[in-house]
């Protein structure tokens, strides 16, 4: 029985290649990566480094985000970069100067839309008025609360800007951990009257938001449905599963 033998000149690992970011079949140099593969690697790791440290354009945000209404600029009480990474805590309680300058708000809307910096930047420099462009629209008759962009912010700092304003909903945007592909992706995370304390189990994720992942207008289309259904049954969390239809037009058409 003759051995099948295998063109040299024909990549089988191309056609797997074209259908993942994973780094599969990269071949190897003597013991090591061939170049390219190594030198690609060390730009994912520096894009994702920079996503991290990198403090957004937080004035330039302001001024793309106010074409959907007002922006409050707001921080938590970490005063600085490094400091966020080495106190989550901190990153969840908002400043004394944020929570005395939202005392004086209107309260009770049925939802606050908050956009936090958390550990991307460049997710929301990137994804945030993408996602917000689209979602807004589907949100007819809701009183929404001045959205705030938040500094230092971690996921419950939503939390502690609602025990001073007292929405519905709250809605934090946020950047995610990045990954070796995705420096940019976009969190979104959903709960219904949270106060300081609450827990992950009563929120709604969804995550993975970015050009080469979920897009803006189907995030979009799930955050409707899924703030549509926690007002109906007053809840978030484990109880409020994700059972959006297809993607459908602002307007209700396919």
């Amino acid at each position: 029985m003759t051995t099948p033998t295998r063109d040299p000149t024909v990549d089988p690992w191309a056609k797997l290649r074209r259908a993942t970011p994973a780094r599969i079949g990269l071949g190897h140099a003597g013991p090591g990566q061939p170049t390219g593969a190594l030198l690609a690697f060390q730009a994912a790791h520096a894009a994702a480094r920079d996503a991290v440290l990198t403090r957004p354009d937080f004035e330039g945000l302001t001024q793309r985000l106010a074409a959907l209404g007002p922006v409050r600029r707001i921080a938590s009480q970490a005063a600085d970069r490094a400091t966020y990474l080495k106190r989550p805590d901190l990153g969840r309680c908002l400043s004394d100067a944020s929570a005395a300058d939202l005392a004086g708000e209107a309260t009770g809307a049925d939802l606050l839309i908050l956009v936090g910096d958390g550990l991307s930047g460049a997710a929301i420099e990137r994804q945030a008025l993408p996602v917000l462009t689209a979602l807004i629209p589907r949100l007819p008759g809701w009183r929404l609360a001045p959205l705030l962009l938040a500094e230092g912010a971690r996921v419950a700092l939503g939390d502690a800007a609602a025990a001073i304003l007292d929405p519905t909903l709250v809605l934090m945007l946020i950047g995610e951990r990045p990954g070796l592909s995705s420096p940019d992706s976009l969190g979104a995370y959903l709960t219904w009257r949270p106060r300081p304390g609450t827990v992950d189990a009563a929120r709604n994720c969804i995550s993975n938001i970015h050009g080469a992942g979920l897009t803006p207008e189907a995030a979009a289309q799930r955050l409707a449905w899924l703030l549509s259904e926690a007002r109906v049954r007053k809840l978030t969390g484990v109880g409020l599963k994700d059972g959006a239809p297809l993607l459908t037009a602002p307007d209700g058409s396919p």
